[in-house]
């Protein structure tokens, strides 16, 4: 009998059927639903939204990309590090950032912060990113990895109103990097899930880098919702952090690239439209 040269079978990578919904069409629909979105509470102006991460994962590529979405242009203004550059974190103050939509400022800013490292006293602590969530940071604060702001502290503050306070964390993770084999960092991002949680603050996942962690995707962006890989990275978030995969949302981040494309920006317009709605329904809660 002779030998076989048949190579074995591939599984198909893609779902016969997207398992999300998304319409890509929508970009100037959400676009305009959010420059028309207000707060509602008059006693708060803007609605602040706390940005956290581990170091590399696109967190202020994230806002970069909300900004350019908007703009209608490359936009660069929270600095970024890039993806081979150093293993700490390129931030390493409190910086909000305002989103606007040509010279009309919206009425969200996004929170800046320094990045999560495994390490006990690396990166941005536990402590800090809840400190700031509830508005006990002042904003330039630069961040100590060796400990956490204490009420000791100059940029403490004390006595933070609502505007003070963020209304919806969201974790940026690079589908990519996405391991969840350090338990050091596992639990911190725990350990911040649920400290806010008791206090009511939504959460949402930003799942950056889809391109590079699924080839089919990186081919073509509008496969990310039949990608078996992005779809088991998903899950696998939700599983190890507690969010659900309704707060999860899969973006791409403007990197190489220099102009804006429509399926990049309707991925990132339709992931803010949920942190907004979320962070406004905890707006709500309070006043009620």
């Amino acid at each position: 009998m002779g030998s076989s040269d048949s190579q074995p079978v591939q599984p198909n990578p893609e779902l016969d059927t997207q398992w999300r919904e998304f319409d890509w069409g929508q970009k100037e629909t959400l676009k305009e639903t959010l420059e028309n979105f207000s707060p509602s509470s008059p006693d708060v102006k803007d609605i602040k939204i706390l940005v956290a991460g581990e170091v590399a994962a696109g967190k202020s590529s994230f806002i970069n990309s909300v900004d350019s979405a908007f703009q209608g242009r490359i936009s660069s203004r929270a600095l970024a590090g890039s993806s081979g550059g150093d293993s700490h974190s390129f931030t390493q103050n409190l910086k909000a950032y305002t989103i606007r939509s040509g010279k009309k400022s919206l009425p969200f800013v996004f929170k800046d912060i320094m990045g999560l490292e495994a390490e006990a006293m690396a990166g941005s602590q536990t402590e800090d990113i809840i400190n700031t969530v509830f508005g006990h940071v002042k904003n330039g604060f630069k961040f100590n990895v060796e400990k956490a702001l204490t009420h000791k502290d100059k940029h403490y503050v004390s006595d933070p109103t609502l505007s003070d306070q963020a209304f919806c964390l969201v974790y940026v993770i690079a589908a990519n990097l996405i391991q969840f084999t350090d338990d050091k960092l596992t639990d911190k991002l725990r350990i911040i899930r649920k400290r806010i949680s008791e206090k009511g603050i939504p959460q949402v996942i930003v799942l950056t880098k889809v391109d590079e962690a699924c080839p089919l995707v990186n081919k073509d962006l509008r496969k990310i919702y039949t990608s078996k890989k992005i779809k088991e990275k998903m899950e696998l978030c939700s599983d190890i952090i507690g969010v659900p995969l309704t707060n999860i949302f899969p973006v791409k981040n403007y990197h190489n690239e220099i102009e804006t494309k429509g399926d990049i920006d309707a991925l990132i317009l339709k992931a803010l439209e949920k942190i907004v709605q979320s962070a406004d329904d905890r707006l709500l809660d309070i006043q009620s």
